[in-house]
């Protein structure tokens, strides 16, 4: 193939999120919000709610980005599944990729990151609920040992239609 047309995929880093990575963190948010199922509201975030929801994250140390070609090419967080005491071991995923950025390993890169990070705080199980329809979440998660745990049908609705959400699960011990 000709050179000129051979494009290698960007060498991908993940680190730990910082607070100046709010904005590029929102935008990537409220992206899934407008364009997508991925997240289950219509209500883009401002640049306060996006600031304050990282800070939770960061507060924790449960906040990545995956940086290529310099620029913030994803993110990936984890909290608390439910807020009861009997649920504290347990924990849940999420991970966003930037438009234009999927099908690069971006997405690996920081569940990769955030399973160590979560494994090494000793947390027992990460959960992860999906929109059952998003077949590349479904596919990432199991190809991390993810397990099918469930789908709880028309739990959600967005665009004018009702929602699935699968569960997921994966033992840290």
């Amino acid at each position: 193939m000709n050179p000129i047309y051979e494009r290698s995929a960007p060498v991908v880093t993940v680190r730990g999120a910082e607070p100046g990575d709010a904005e590029a963190v929102r935008a990537i948010r409220n992206h899934a919000i407008e364009h997508s199922t991925a997240l289950w509201t219509q209500t883009p975030q401002s640049p306060a709610e996006g600031a304050a929801w990282l800070a939770a994250h960061l507060e924790r140390g449960s906040a990545f980005v995956a940086e290529a070609e310099g620029e913030v090419a994803g993110f990936a967080v984890y909290g608390p599944w439910r807020e009861l005491d009997g649920y504290r071991h347990t924990v849940e995923d999420s991970v966003y990729v930037r438009e234009g950025r999927h099908g690069l390993g971006v997405g690996s890169a920081l569940l990769t990151a955030l399973i160590a990070s979560a494994r090494e705080a000793g947390h027992h199980v990460m959960i992860a609920g999906i929109e059952a329809e998003n077949a590349a979440s479904v596919r990432l998660h199991e190809r991390f040992g993810f397990q099918h745990a469930g789908t709880v049908r028309e739990v959600g609705t967005k665009f004018g239609r009702w929602l699935d959400l699968t569960i997921m699960r994966l033992s840290l011990d």
